[in-house]
């Protein structure tokens, strides 16, 4: 069965998606794949940077962002998205390296917006028993962007960063940019009324598998920046444990498939938006590869 995307899947191939770091992308070739089609990279000489996909003559439109190279095999937005936080002089960009999970695209998003499994999941450093409950929060669907969002989320961590010196109550906003591109605002130990930004880039290569991209934007000029991206690093490989167990690897789009909690609101908000916008790339009832 083919792993190609459907051509009328238009929300996952008009979308731009990040292929890969910048500081990553050299003068040799490299090979990489997105929605079932490979790609072919290359950096000339004077900087520029080509994408060519496997049976396509002309290259694929190219955009430089966010420490991360993108493209598209559709018809994009004039750029991808924007993060305003992202041009303030004095924050870092901290690109974490890409890691391949054995999952849908969409599995790895939603597992980003979920907040009850940080005691579970990411002991001792984003959430601890017994403080397990995850407080009322407001997910809504902004029509005017186009975008999911959450606010009002709460939850103690007891590191909820690097450069934290103690445990807090960490305020939390989500926002899922586009199917496979998601951000969170949290409270920054380091600045009171500014919070870290960090964004999680998937690459949808597969049905059930992709490549994902992590990115922060921190008000920390403290840390090294090589801990940094050892932390988030953790963080994220034990996500995938997870991610890589679950059953089945898509993501299920029909309400009844999962039950949901109160505390997944989040997640619902994006299964609908997602079934609205008739997503089909690592959802169930599209090709499946294993």
């Amino acid at each position: 069965m083919s792993h190609r995307v459907d051509p009328e899947d238009r929300a996952v191939l008009d979308a731009w998606h990040a292929v890969g770091f910048l500081e990553t992308t050299g003068p040799a070739a490299t090979r990489t794949r997105l929605l079932g089609v490979a790609l072919t990279i290359r950096r000339a000489a004077c900087g520029t940077i080509q994408v060519l996909a496997e049976g396509r003559d002309t290259p694929l439109p190219v955009a430089e962002r966010h420490g991360c190279l993108w493209t598209s095999l559709g018809t994009p937005p004039a750029t991808p998205l924007a993060i305003p936080e992202a041009d303030e002089p004095d924050r870092r960009l901290v690109c974490c390296g890409s890691i391949d999970v054995h999952a849908s695209g969409l599995r790895v998003v939603e597992n980003f917006l979920d907040m009850a499994h940080f005691p579970f999941v990411h002991t001792n450093i984003l959430g601890a028993e017994p403080q397990t409950e995850v407080s009322r929060y407001h997910a809504e669907w902004r029509r005017d962007v186009d975008e999911v969002w959450a606010t009002d989320c709460r939850f103690h961590q007891p590191r909820a960063a690097l450069s934290a010196a103690a445990g807090q109550d960490t305020g939390y906003i989500y926002r899922v940019a586009s199917p496979f591109v998601t951000l969170l605002y949290k409270t920054c130990p380091n600045d009171a009324l500014r919070p870290d930004v960090i964004a999680l880039f998937v690459q949808p290569t597969q049905p059930e598998r992709c490549r994902a991209h992590p990115v922060m934007f921190l008000i920390d000029d403290i840390s090294a920046q090589a801990d940094l991206i050892q932390f988030q690093q953790k963080i994220f490989l034990q996500d995938r444990i997870i991610l890589e167990n679950q059953r089945p690897r898509l993501l299920p789009l029909d309400a009844r498939a999962e039950i949901p909690t109160r505390a997944d609101s989040l997640s619902v908000a994006y299964r609908r938006w997602l079934k609205e916008k008739r997503v089909r790339y690592g959802a169930t009832g599209a090709a499946s590869g294993g």
